[in-house]
């Protein structure tokens, strides 16, 4: 079977250029790059070392690609006598990415396997996000280095890179108007989050809306659902004190109290945080 995924890893292999990247990488390549087989697009990869994967971008993606490399060693440079373009420089530095923007434009994929530490991921892809073409993504190689404490990397920590996309996280859900928070830069730009072994991906979308919208299936005839989440937990307290005080009416002020606090507080419910403590600690071993 001569599949697209079987020739990028042929292609990686037979490289002119030495590289190295995890197997596991190849297949979830093949899926996240699929959309841009056939296009014209403008792919930046920092971290190009000896410049084996540049080589590979070249023959996998259309021929009219424009294929960037960033890097810290100026050796690098040599790679643009194999027609790239090749920056050398520091991708923890905000100057960094104002100087590249500026002089390369947008950008449709940006390749994150430089150094691997938070502050040169979340850098990377701070300053990248407004340089994203629509329909772009940020793709972010090595993120298991987000849980070595070895190497340097000073991990795990409240400020990994796997910790910033928890913020990504909690910014794209902004959108909904019930959430109380205003949209930034991420709510807006980015439309979804996926993770896979050691990658993270964040795809930029035009479809965003500043805010999403209501829908119901049918508007003239509506129907009131009663709220169950927590109604268990009210008939039993309603049940317990009929046992040991006699019947409650509903338009008695203990029975609206009650009924406020159950459906409206969650504080209380230590048992099920015991339980979610369970499933949270269980697989954090």
């Amino acid at each position: 079977m001569n599949s697209k995924k079987n020739r990028l890893l042929e292609n990686f292999k037979n490289s002119p250029r030495y590289s190295v990247k995890w197997s596991n990488y190849f297949s979830i390549y093949e899926e996240i790059f699929k959309k841009y087989e056939d296009k014209e697009i403008v792919l930046v990869e920092i971290g190009v070392g000896d410049g084996g994967s540049l080589h590979m971008w070249r023959n996998y993606f259309n021929k009219n690609c424009r294929i960037i490399g960033i890097e810290m060693n100026p050796d690098a440079k040599k790679l643009e006598k194999d027609g790239f373009e090749i920056f050398i420089g520091d991708q923890s530095k905000k100057d960094f990415w104002e100087n590249f923007y500026k002089k390369v434009g947008k950008i449709d994929i940006l390749l994150d396997d430089g150094g691997h530490r938070n502050i040169q991921q979340i850098t990377s892809l701070v300053e990248s996000i407004s340089h994203i073409n629509e329909g772009g993504m940020i793709v972010v190689e090595d993120t298991h280095t987000s849980y070595m404490k070895k190497l340097g990397f000073g991990n795990p920590s409240k400020y990994s890179f796997i910790n910033f996309c928890n913020v990504l996280i909690e910014n794209i859900h902004r959108r909904n108007p019930m959430t109380p928070k205003d949209n930034n830069i991420f709510s807006d730009k980015i439309y979804s989050l996926c993770f896979y072994d050691s990658i993270a991906v964040i795809n930029v979308s035009p479809l965003i809306k500043k805010k999403s919208e209501w829908a119901a299936s049918r508007e003239d005839n509506p129907v009131f659902f009663v709220d169950f989440r927590n109604r268990g937990y009210f008939l039993k307290t309603i049940n317990l004190y009929k046992k040991l005080f006699g019947e409650l009416k509903e338009d008695t002020l203990i029975f609206k109290i009650l009924r406020k606090i159950f459906h409206r507080n969650l504080f209380f419910y230590i048992h099920e945080k015991l339980k979610l403590r369970k499933y949270f600690n269980n697989f954090k071993k």
